[in-house]
């Protein structure tokens, strides 16, 4: 797969992501459900702890991607959903920790909510990955 990556201004590289990336040469495709600081039997972590909580979803991201065969570098797409938009960009710098080893910085939303699925989390990510 060859990533090329689209940015006509360069603010969101300072973010750490691309506004755009162009695929080439995919084979399959993986589309991940949001990850949340849940344990291995759906258990929430890391209460009233948005860099705990962020730490953990990536943490199950990972592993979601591993038993697909794949790792960060094979993510194309982001989505971030958190309840307190300000706390979560914050702690962004983990996500930079995450994918930068990985040279990877993949377009990404991230939105405000009200409220996640299970009361008390925080921060959900959900991501498309391709190898």
């Amino acid at each position: 797969m060859e990533r090329t990556a689209v940015n006509p201004w360069d603010w969101s590289l300072k973010l750490g992501y691309n506004q755009a990336e162009i695929i080439e040469g995919a084979k399959r495709q993986v589309t991940c459900a949001g990850q949340t600081a849940v344990d291995g039997n759906g258990v929430p972590q890391c209460a009233g702890d948005m860099r705990g909580q962020i730490a953990l979803a990536l943490d199950n991201l990972e592993a979601v991607l591993a038993k697909a065969g794949m790792d960060l570098s094979n993510v194309t797409r982001l989505g971030v959903y958190a309840t307190d938009v300000d706390e979560a960009l914050k702690n962004f710098d983990l996500l930079g920790m995450r994918f930068g080893p990985h040279n990877a910085a993949p377009p990404m939303t991230l939105l405000g909510v009200t409220r996640l699925a299970i009361p008390g989390l925080m921060f959900e990510i959900e991501a498309t990955a391709a190898d």
